[in-house]
């Protein structure tokens, strides 16, 4: 009797989990059926998106803003004595910035000066002597005519014996003497018009030379200011006050942040449906998400960046890898959008190009060959048409003191 009672206990708890379980396996089953759902919608949302949208645009972070670094050297050698600017201050083109020694520039100039203004006195003279030879030709041909005419007479009175042989013959040397001494001055004057003729004092060789120095010293002394090549704002100053500086070295260097670019480094597979010309929108690290910068795809590298490094793949080698390449491409910033959030050279770019337009080119077709040029500064113009004005001033003061002595005289 007691082994059917132990039989019926047993079984009462093994009909209680075979119940208790069906439910169970039916929510896992629709919890199953739910995640798969869910999965092909997000896979069939994303090829959707994929499709219409994200399959137009080509991303990278690896990208940078770039400008122009302009170094600032001497074009003369010489003692350092002032700096008129520091790192980080902004500078106006044609401001001066650094001053150097002006003591031998000075000097030399004041010896070219001088000796222009002697040459152009002595060029004066060459011109003043025309005159005074053509006189004494005039002087000599007047002792021709009188030495034929003393001749002729007693050529005629000889014949009476009253005038010797011995006398004839001295008539017949004072004429050829007179006729020498007429050579000599056409000689003379010959000479001198060879180096007046087709030519003024301005104009003569001998003043041009002199004033040539003049123009070369002044421009050596001019140099010794050095002046800021285009606007922009200091950086990497080297120079210090009281150094002695040779030509060309470089003192510091200037960036116009209102010229930037940005260098993205795409990948090789990114580039094939890439365009000048295509739609491009930034993001800085400095300013977040919330700050886009907008610009356009202006040319792609030659060349991919190990290609130009200093120290260049060998691929040849026998431990070969292969790596994914990356090719810098230039893109454009927005002057207004730059101007209203600065950037800086080397600052981390987000890049999203917007490949849907193909109408470009992926090099540029043509050359890009202009008359006018890239980037231009006129700040040393100056210095040379100073130069000029100089030279006309000596000369003409030279010339006008030349000839209120003439007038004197």
């Amino acid at each position: 009797m007691n082994a059917p009672s132990q039989n019926t206990t047993n079984n009462a708890p093994t009909t209680s989990t075979t119940i208790d379980a069906a439910p169970d396996g039916n929510n896992r089953r629709t919890l199953l059926i739910i995640v798969t759902t869910l999965l092909v919608v997000a896979i069939a949302a994303y090829g959707v998106w994929w499709t219409l949208i994200g399959s137009h645009y080509e991303h990278t972070e690896d990208a940078y803003a770039a400008g122009n670094v302009v170094q600032v050297t001497p074009q003369v050698a010489g003692t350092v004595l002032a700096i008129h600017a520091d790192d980080t201050d902004l500078v106006q083109a044609g401001k001066p910035l650094i001053e150097l020694d002006q003591t031998d520039a000075k000097v030399a100039l004041e010896q070219a000066e001088a000796q222009l203004a002697q040459t152009v006195r002595e060029v004066k003279v060459l011109f003043a002597n025309n005159a005074s030879l053509q006189a004494n030709i005039d002087v000599r041909s007047t002792d021709v005519e009188r030495a034929k005419a003393d001749l002729a007479r007693r050529q005629q009175l000889l014949s009476t014996g009253a005038i010797s042989t011995e006398e004839l013959e001295h008539a017949r040397d004072t004429l050829k003497t007179a006729e020498a001494a007429l050579i000599a001055a056409r000689e003379q004057l010959t000479s001198n018009h060879a180096l007046t003729e087709n030519t003024s004092v301005a104009q003569h060789p001998n003043v041009l030379r002199a004033a040539a120095k003049v123009r070369e010293t002044l421009l050596a002394y001019s140099r010794t200011s050095i002046p800021a090549p285009l606007t922009g704002y200091i950086a990497k100053r080297a120079v210090q006050v009281g150094q002695r500086v040779a030509a060309g070295a470089p003192l510091l260097s200037i960036v116009p942040l209102n010229s930037l670019w940005v260098d993205a480094n795409f990948k090789e597979g990114q580039l094939a449906h890439m365009r000048i010309g295509q739609d491009v929108v930034l993001h800085s690290d400095i300013y977040g998400s919330k700050v886009e910068f907008h610009g356009k795809v202006l040319g792609m590298s030659a060349g991919t960046g190990s290609a130009f490094a200093l120290l260049p793949a060998q691929n040849a080698s026998g431990n070969w890898i292969k790596v994914v390449q990356r090719v810098p491409v230039r893109i454009s910033l927005d002057p207004k959008e730059l101007a209203e959030h600065p950037l800086r050279i080397g600052v981390s770019m987000q890049i999203e190009v917007n490949i849907s337009e193909q109408q470009g080119t992926p090099i540029a077709a043509s050359p890009n060959v202009s008359t006018t040029p890239i980037y231009q500064t006129k700040v040393f113009e100056q210095a040379g048409k100073d130069a000029d004005q100089r030279i006309a001033q000596i000369i003409n003061a030279n010339l006008a003191t030349t000839a209120i002595s003439s007038k004197a005289k």
